[in-house]
């Protein structure tokens, strides 16, 4: 019989707290659900505390020979569907330390390649952001909040949106001001996206050390950034609308500059 059958588990009700930020930032902690999320979470280093799986629902087992160090406890399909937050679970959810580090703690290499994303606050963005970033092999994803408040990394929605390379890619999160105090100190050059920029994106040299900056879609980013920014830059539209969602446009400004670099190599 699995460890826990019962949803009115004092355990059960924890887990599903933790969906709520206010939770998971006082215990620290984010959840990863599904079984591909926690391997590459696992190849990524991360030590879940704990790991709930229901065996009525896994197809492969195995994955629990790579969680000795976590406390683990079988439940219940009912059980599972409690504290699942995806759609077509797949039996597999574990509690690990939130994803981040402070920006102080970011290893750069000489030709930084860094994205700051400033007030987005759908974790479908950040996360598609975060895998974007990682084909590119970005230093670091970092999330800047101004007057308005962004997603955090450690949203389980994120962990699923990024499928898992939250934990492949450094990440920090901190005050405009922080970021940008932090990036003038490493000597990084800031490009800022907007529909008002003066250079096309294509006309941008972006293979020295570089912070790519977007915003949201509805407002952009903070005047801050616009007054501060070493270029602001366009991403050339030729049809009816002047602005992409916020992760295509990350996706498009990355790519720019992997393309760049890959050329001069």
């Amino acid at each position: 019989m699995p460890d826990l059958t019962s949803t009115a588990n004092p355990r059960v009700k924890h887990l599903v707290r933790l969906r709520t930020r206010r939770h998971r930032d006082a215990a620290g902690v984010t959840l990863i659900e599904g079984h591909d999320e926690l391997a590459l979470a696992l190849d990524a280093g991360v030590c879940p505390t704990e790991v709930y799986w229901a065996p009525d629902l896994v197809r492969d087992a195995a994955l629990l020979e790579r969680t000795a160090g976590a406390r683990t406890f079988s439940v219940s399909r009912e059980v599972f569907a409690r504290i699942a937050y995806r759609e077509s679970p797949d039996g597999w959810l574990a509690v690990a330390p939130a994803p981040g580090r402070p920006l102080d703690e970011l290893v750069l290499r000489p030709d930084a390649l860094v994205l700051v994303a400033e007030g987005v606050e759908k974790p479908g963005n950040v996360g598609a952001m975060l895998r974007t970033a990682e084909a590119c092999g970005v230093d670091a994803v970092v999330v800047a909040s101004a007057e308005r408040a962004g997603t955090d990394f450690a949203n389980p929605n994120v962990v699923r949106a990024s499928k898992g390379t939250v934990f492949a890619v450094p990440v920090a999160s901190a005050s405009t001001s922080q970021v940008m105090d932090w990036l003038r100190r490493n000597e990084i050059r800031t490009f800022v996206t907007t529909p008002a920029g003066a250079t096309e994106l294509g006309h941008a040299d972006l293979t020295g050390p570089s912070a790519l900056i977007v915003g949201t879609e509805a407002t952009g980013v903070t005047t801050a950034w616009l007054e501060g920014a070493d270029a602001t830059v366009v991403i050339p539209m030729h049809g009816t609308v002047n602005s992409l969602n916020a992760s295509i446009a990350a996706a498009v400004v990355l790519f720019e500059a992997v393309r760049q670099r890959t050329s001069v190599s």
